[in-house]
């Protein structure tokens, strides 16, 4: 079933649980997606992000193809626009039927941030579409040290942010980075910070980032108020290892073959992160 981010979310808040937001770029990896989601009876967002939907993945095409498998699905699946900064890119996902925007505003002040995010809430608001914002700044883990990960997002600012804007929901800046980490760094979560937002908003929170943070951390950031969690790098990565693989031991494979594998891979890496963030079984609640 295709159902809004806030639909799906508003019931992870309410219940104590997290869910996958899974990054896609094509028909493969939103199957993989949706099916790990029905293996687990968990609800799913799958997302895109501007970058990833400018280069390769039309956001026209990628809404009916992620509309059309949510209508076959008996599981709830929103579809969410990922770190929308340029507002053309943003009506365009919101004509052709994304029921979720993230704005991206978080590189300006604190208050054109809120101009800006106002304006898209707005809008998407008229149409019962989600509007995701963000505040703090969440920068790439390969360039991250273990002095400083994040400018995180102070409890104060998170409180305003959302009264003064009304987005449903709110990606946090806490010690995570997008991409993978290097090999003799993990990301150090501050979960008194994600505890200290949660209690005084008592809005949903999103933790970019996901990918290569930890197992133990996501179980932690959930239990301390995390209700959405983005995962792109491990599956991007597992599939284009799982492919060299592939293509390694039998270098005759057929080009079908290659999509099925992907499809499959994407398939259990995210049935396992749905798994971490506690919301297998939790379709029934929809």
């Amino acid at each position: 079933m295709y159902v809004t981010m806030k639909t799906i979310l508003d019931d992870a808040n309410k219940n104590f649980y997290g869910v996958i937001s899974a990054s896609v770029i094509n028909l493969e990896l939103v199957r993989g997606a949706i099916r790990a989601a029905q293996e687990e009876n968990a609800p799913i967002i799958i997302n895109i992000g501007q970058g990833q939907m400018s280069k390769h993945g039309d956001g026209e095409i990628i809404s009916g193809i992620v509309r059309t498998l949510a209508a076959r699905a008996t599981v709830p699946v929103a579809l969410n626009l990922d770190h929308g900064k340029d507002y053309e890119r943003i009506t365009h996902a919101f004509r052709h039927g994304f029921s979720s925007i993230m704005i991206d505003a978080s590189e300006y002040p604190l208050e054109e941030n809120i101009r800006r995010t106002k304006e898209v809430v707005t809008l998407c608001h008229s149409q019962n579409v989600t509007v995701e914002g963000e505040i703090g700044f969440i920068g790439q883990a390969a360039n991250a040290d273990e002095k400083k990960l994040d400018l995180f997002t102070r409890v104060e600012d998170a409180v305003h942010f959302f009264e003064a804007t009304g987005v449903d929901a709110l990606a946090i800046a806490v010690g995570t980075a997008h991409g993978k980490y290097p090999s003799h760094l993990a990301p150090k979560i501050d979960f008194d910070r994600i505890s200290q937002i949660k209690q005084a908003t008592g809005k949903p929170l999103v933790l970019h980032g996901g990918s290569d943070s930890g197992e133990e951390n996501i179980r932690q950031a959930v239990a301390c108020g995390i209700n959405k969690i983005n995962v792109c790098t491990d599956t991007f990565v597992g599939c284009k290892e799982g492919l060299k693989t592939m293509l390694h031991e039998t270098p005759d494979i057929d080009f079908m073959s290659m999509m099925i594998n992907m499809e499959t891979t994407a398939k259990n890496i995210l049935q396992n992160y749905i798994s971490i963030s506690g919301s297998s079984g939790k379709a029934a609640n929809f």
